[in-house]
């Protein structure tokens, strides 16, 4: 299922701001090297995290799922001189391409790199975040919302991608992922703790505020 229209998609490249020279570079080594690129966050959806982070100016970002290291990057770009980004990864694989490209984006001293399974790791963060972006495997969205809500700030922010997954949670019969995705939705909308809404943006983002 197209959320958007290609032709509308076109369109909203044409009319937004370009990625710099070193997410752009990064997203060209991602296709040409890494298996299932499509993963990689892009410009647009880069760009709203990049500018959510500077909207809120944390201080301390947890990333779920690193990937090439592209939304790590654009996440990072908020954090003020003595902010600090955690990203977790289980695919150390990646590990040298994330880090030439932090370094290449000047972000060595805010980017913390952690290789290994997150529900392990999280755990051993002792720290308070201002803002989290899950987006890794997504049968473990549940216990990694579980695993931040309460290490995140009243009026911090969990955003989760890949809660549309192409228009499947909409759909009556689900596959495993489909089903954890939604559960993941359902969870977040009747937790007490949060207010929250989905954003069509890309395969979907679920915004969530600590209250």
């Amino acid at each position: 299922m197209e959320l958007i229209s290609d032709k509308i998609n076109e369109y909203i490249e044409n009319n937004s701001s370009p990625e710099d020279a070193v997410l752009a570079k990064l997203n060209r080594e991602t296709y040409l090297k890494v298996q299932m690129p499509q993963m990689l966050s892009g410009n647009i959806q880069g760009k709203f995290l990049e500018m959510i982070s500077q909207m809120l100016q944390p201080k301390r970002i947890l990333e779920i799922g690193t990937f090439t290291g592209y939304s790590g990057i654009c996440l990072a770009k908020g954090l003020p001189k003595d902010g600090v980004l955690h990203t977790i990864d289980v695919n150390e694989e990646l590990g040298e391409l994330v880090s030439k490209y932090v370094a290449e984006a000047s972000l060595e001293s805010k980017i913390v790199l952690h290789h290994g399974n997150a529900t392990q790791i999280i755990p051993t963060l002792n720290e308070t975040f201002d803002l989290v972006f899950i987006d890794a495997d997504k049968q473990n969205y549940c216990n990694y919302f579980d695993l931040v809500v309460d290490k995140v700030r009243s009026g911090g922010f969990i955003v989760a991608d890949n809660v549309l997954w192409s228009g499947k949670v909409a759909e009556e019969k689900h596959d495993k992922d489909t089903a954890a995705l939604h559960a993941y939705n359902q969870k977040v909308l009747n937790d007490s703790r949060v207010e929250n809404f989905i954003l069509p943006l890309r395969d979907g983002l679920n915004i969530a505020r600590k209250l």
